[in-house]
């Protein structure tokens, strides 16, 4: 019975030409050919531009390639889409940007020149204007990267409409020259860094006492390193590899580490949470199935790289803990990433008025998401606060109370500590001082941390400006005008 069952598999036709022979099926009814999965594979592509219709005609994108299947993935779709043989040309302007974070993940300097020499032949092949940054600039970074930029629309493109049909009029296309001119007005950047930043985000990252703290910083820190070249160079959309595997395991593991407020930004299609650059997933609808077997059938180049999670066993954090239980639960249940996926769709940020505008206070110091921590006494977030102090008191009671060598002489005796140290008071000060200005998740991350003083320099100001901001507005309170007042006079 069984043999009959695989010989009937074999000898399936594809469910859409009806004509030639099924080399792979995707789930349980869908058999598809080599040619009718191509055009199914590109056709979901182009169809999730064109039915979201945020990017316009001549925007410049940035593609943010990590070397993996999906991005590298979504590379080669945005080289097909481009193409002269294209029925539907796509009509963006695109660069690609790598972050390299060797630095993070414990890799050395042979293996990154080696997997960057990889990816910089893969970028020069398309012809596209590249761009290979190191996580050690994170520490050059400007304090204005915190702030959101505005994201009022272009007068000329008032909207999708308007602009599609002044490209029509104007026959504006973008050939081969146009690329051409791109790549020589952009500079072409490397993977460059100091010694000093290097130890600066070795020593950033062995603050960080767990894994799922380092995780998250690290998803931090990459996202403000791209988008300050998209400003820089004045790109306007930023282009993830992220796919329906990867976001329904982000979901969840979102949901464990308390960002349940920001779960449509972080997983649906487009994140405006910057302002003036937006953050685009065109590769969501596909599974990691149907990127494996595509880059395999279609030759895309790709190149494995080691990341924070490598050869870590499944409790090693949050999230490869989430990622190993929808792992294991698909390949018994195979609807269950479509289905978390379909419940991210239906997500919606319910904004509140104050932060429709740019105020930086009104946005997380590190995510950049509206801050979710200004509840009522009766929330769950306020018990949890009120359960944290009274912890506070009875530790810091114990301290002052136990005999043997005091905080100061801890410090003080070489043991590693120093000012702003694990038992310094300026350590707990700028922990309850930074806690104000970040959402219920990155207080987690924060949480985590030996000491704060190892952040990058762009974070330390920012906060401190936003600090001084707060106290000053605090004194002239008295002074200012509510807004009912207002309305009333």
């Amino acid at each position: 019975m069984g043999a009959a069952c695989d010989a009937d598999r074999l000898n399936r036709k594809c469910m859409k030409c009806k004509e030639g022979a099924a080399v792979l099926i995707i789930r349980v009814n869908d058999a598809f050919c080599r040619a009718c999965f191509k055009e199914y594979f590109i056709h979901k592509f182009r169809a999730m531009l064109g039915k979201n219709r945020v990017i316009f005609p001549q925007e410049k994108v940035l593609l943010a390639v990590s070397g993996g299947a999906a991005s590298c993935s979504m590379l080669s779709q945005v080289q097909e889409g481009l193409s002269r043989e294209a029925p539907k040309k796509l009509r963006f302007m695109p660069g690609i940007i790598y972050i390299d974070d060797g630095g993070a993940c414990g890799r050395s300097a042979e293996e990154r020149q080696r997997s960057n020499a990889l990816l910089k032949s893969i970028f020069t092949e398309t012809g596209f204007p590249y761009f290979i940054v190191s996580l050690e600039q994170v520490f050059s970074l400007p304090a204005s990267v915190l702030v959101p930029g505005t994201s009022d629309p272009d007068p000329s493109n008032l909207s999708y409409k308007q602009a599609v049909d002044q490209y029509v009029k104007e026959k504006q296309t973008l050939t081969e020259e146009n690329v051409a001119s791109a790549v020589a007005q952009l500079s072409i950047g490397d993977s460059v860094y100091s010694h000093k930043h290097k130890l600066a985000l070795e020593r950033l990252f062995s603050s960080l006492k767990t894994l799922t703290a380092k995780e998250d910083m690290l998803q931090t820190l990459r996202q403000h390193l791209i988008l300050h070249i998209a400003r820089e160079n004045g790109y306007s959309k930023v282009m993830m590899g992220d796919s329906c595997s990867r976001l329904a395991v982000r979901l969840l593991s979102n949901i464990a580490l308390g960002r349940g407020a920001a779960l449509a930004s972080d997983t649906g299609f487009s994140d405006p949470r910057y302002g003036d650059v937006v953050i685009v997933r065109p590769m969501r609808d596909y599974s990691s199935k149907e990127i494996a077997f595509y880059s395999r059938m279609f030759n895309v180049p790709s190149v494995f790289i080691s990341g924070l999670d490598t050869k870590t066993h499944d409790k090693a954090s949050i999230q490869r803990l989430t990622e190993s239980f929808v792992t294991n639960l698909q390949s018994d249940f195979p609807s269950t990433v479509s289905t978390i996926y379909r419940t991210s769709e239906k997500l919606h940020t319910v904004m509140p008025p104050q932060s429709q505008s740019a105020e930086p206070a009104s946005k997380c110091l590190l995510c950049l998401c509206t801050l979710d921590t200004k509840e009522d006494k009766a929330s769950a977030f306020h018990a949890t606060l009120v359960s944290e102090q009274l912890s506070q008191i009875k530790l810091q009671d114990l301290s002052l109370d136990a005999p043997g060598q005091s905080a100061e002489q801890c410090c003080t005796e070489g043991q590693g500590c120093g000012p702003g140290g694990c038992c310094s008071s300026n350590r707990l000060s700028s922990h309850q001082d930074l806690k104000t200005l970040l959402c219920y998740s990155c207080r987690l991350t924060i949480k985590d941390m030996v000491a704060t003083n190892s952040l990058p320099p762009y974070i330390i100001t920012e906060a401190e400006k936003r600090q001084k901001r707060s106290q000053m507005k605090m004194e002239i309170s008295e002074y200012l005008l509510e807004d009912d007042e207002e309305d009333g006079d």
